[in-house]
């Protein structure tokens, strides 16, 4: 293995020392294995594994260690880590930016096999039909030296490795365990052969899953090469659709975008004031998506609404705009308006007790009273600097705090704040028998028709639809707050103050800083959020200092392993409005 040295960042020994070892991360779905290694000197060397991707031994570098501040950079993805090492040296909390910041924490890794494996000790190969195909499920099942079982789930048709099992159970023959990321679990038995794992897979309506042992296991792909198309001068909007039809060509005809994968995309991009609209594939000009977490920008634009309307405070602690009783105050500082917006509430991605009925459609049945229930179990302490940590769950709560405040849904609140006031005609929680028919067919990342997502409780983090006019409409709007007329009702003359304040940076978040919900990036003054719901994937971003704005809009969800066609074809567009090498999508 390769390893490429880092900067020393401290001459105590001791404190890298405490370091070295290995250590196990997930970053959404892709999990990570991170191996540190400290010099004699203090030196700290690492390399990162992926094995979702197929990718082992990827160097680090810039390894930086200041007190119990540690940093390190991955130049092979450009990407890179910040956060700070636990007091015992077993756990690293902190932030990955490889464009957008998200929470990534790593836990040593402790396990020691044992040194005469169990009978069910191995890699295991099943198939699970399901009513619409067939996908191979792979098991590593191994067991420590404590004779504790542990296992890992793959899905090798959908990109997914390394999902981690739970309350695994061995005993007598029988085996079960249970696979929280995905809500599933399966229970069988040993064949007397010790050859097959005969049982039953539980993700909603129970399926035979039988396991066959296996020599080997099966490896993911390896993670396909980034290539860069030269740099042109920099495109303006009017021509953007004749050089995007150029750079796509291939991508049309025979790649992502062709009439095999059903590919949908709808373009909005403005630039000093001259605005364009247009679609390919099965998506046309008007067609209505899912848009997914560009949802939370409404949400924060509704924040910073009632914060100008005099109806809420930023530091008004989440507890007080609750129903009376639904939250025990803590003892310690409150999570407030602000940690929630910012993603820097200390709360998990999801909550515990998100337990749906139906898996193609997982937030639809959970309610306002089960998202206080877990609140009433889980508390609202704020953590002591909290980092930033990505929560579905923050700014659900927050979007559905906000209409408790207001006495109203979601749905209401973001139309009578932000939707209406912009005559945003396309967009909302809900779809009119009109608007139904130009709703178009969502995709799972590997091409097969979707359910769209029905969001309750959690409506704030992903629930809205739109369009890439109505959506370009609302970056217009933050582009130029100014030019908005501060007359009519109460929410039209606060929306110009409350996109400014918006827009404000509030919290770090990895290498670059976040606003209400906006991601900022200092160097290239971009903001921009993406979003993923059932079959849709969404970006957009603004630049108020370049004068130019975007949004792409596609009717494929991200792979499990994070990849999103949306973010590749915006980043794409960036590059071109300023004249940059662009990504390429001609293989």
């Amino acid at each position: 293995m390769l390893l490429l040295a880092g900067l020393r960042a401290d001459p105590a020994r001791a404190q890298a020392g405490a370091i070295h070892g290995d250590y196990l991360g997930t970053l959404g779905p892709l999990h990570l294995k991170l191996h540190i290694t400290a010099a004699a000197d203090g030196t700290l060397n690492g390399t990162l594994d992926s094995p979702d991707q197929g990718a082992s031994g990827i160097p680090c570098a810039d390894f930086r260690l200041q007190g119990n501040t540690l940093s390190f950079a991955v130049p092979a993805v450009r990407g890179s880590w910040q956060g700070t090492v636990g007091s015992d040296g077993t756990t690293l909390s902190g932030t990955w930016n490889q464009g957008t910041p998200m929470a990534l924490n790593f836990t040593r890794d402790t396990f020691v096999a044992a040194s005469t494996p169990s009978a069910v000790d191995g890699f295991w190969l099943g198939t699970l039909q399901t009513p619409r195909q067939s996908l191979r499920i792979q098991l590593t099942v191994k067991s420590d030296r404590a004779g504790h079982e542990s296992c890992a789930l793959d899905s090798p048709d959908q990109g997914a490795y390394d999902l981690a099992c739970g309350n695994v159970a061995w005993s007598g023959g029988d085996l079960s365990f249970e696979v929280a990321q995905v809500h599933g679990h399966w229970r069988g038995k040993l064949s007397g052969d010790g050859q097959a794992l005969l049982g039953t897979w539980s993700q909603g309506a129970p399926l035979p899953l039988t396991f066959q042992r296996q020599a080997k296991p099966l490896l993911p792909p390896p993670p396909p090469k980034t290539s860069y198309e030269r740099a042109i001068a920099p495109v303006d909007a009017a021509a953007m659709q004749a050089v995007l039809s150029r750079d796509f060509a291939r991508a049309l005809k025979a790649g992502v975008l062709s009439p095999a994968t059903s590919a949908g995309v709808a373009i909005g991009v403005v630039k000093n004031g001259v605005p364009r609209v247009f679609g390919w594939g099965t998506a046309a000009a008007d067609s209505i998506f899912e848009i997914g977490s560009l949802t939370k920008t409404f949400t924060g634009l509704v924040l910073a609404q009632m914060v100008a309307q005099g109806k809420v405070k930023l530091d008004e602690p989440v507890r007080e705009l609750l129903p009376p009783g639904t939250v025990a105050r803590p003892a310690g500082a409150e999570i407030t308006l602000l940690d929630l917006v910012t993603q820097h509430s200390g709360l998990p991605r999801l909550p515990d007790n998100l337990d749906p009925a139906d898996p193609h459609n997982p937030y639809s049945d959970y309610r306002a009273l089960n998202l206080y229930q877990f609140l009433a179990r889980h508390g609202v302490e704020r953590p002591v600097e909290p980092p930033f940590q990505y929560s579905n769950l923050g700014v659900g709560l927050l979007g559905q705090a906000l209409a408790d405040r207001a006495g109203t849904t979601y749905a209401k609140l973001v139309s009578e704040e932000v939707i209406a006031p912009l005559q945003l005609s396309d967009t909302g929680v809900s779809l009119s028998a009109g608007q139904q028919a130009r709703f178009i067919q969502g995709h799972t990342f590997d091409n097969q028709p979707a359910r769209a997502w029905d969001l309750d409780a959690l409506a704030g983090a992903g629930a809205l639809h739109s369009t890439a006019a109505d959506m370009l409409s609302f970056l217009e709007a933050n582009l130029h707050p100014e030019r908005l007329a501060a007359t009519g009702s109460g929410a039209t003359r606060t929306l110009a103050a409350a996109l400014t304040q918006s827009h404000e940076p509030r919290a770090e978040a990895g290498n670059v800083k976040i606003a209400f919900a906006w991601f900022y990036d200092p160097q290239t003054q971009d903001y921009w959020h993406n979003g993923a719901a059932g079959g849709c994937s969404s970006f957009a971003f603004f630049n108020r200092q370049a004068d130019y704005a975007g949004v792409v809009l596609v009717n494929r969800t991200i792979s499990s392993a994070g990849s999103s066609l949306a973010d590749l074809l915006g980043q794409h567009i960036i590059q071109r409005l300023v004249g940059a090498s662009a990504i390429s999508f001609a293989d």
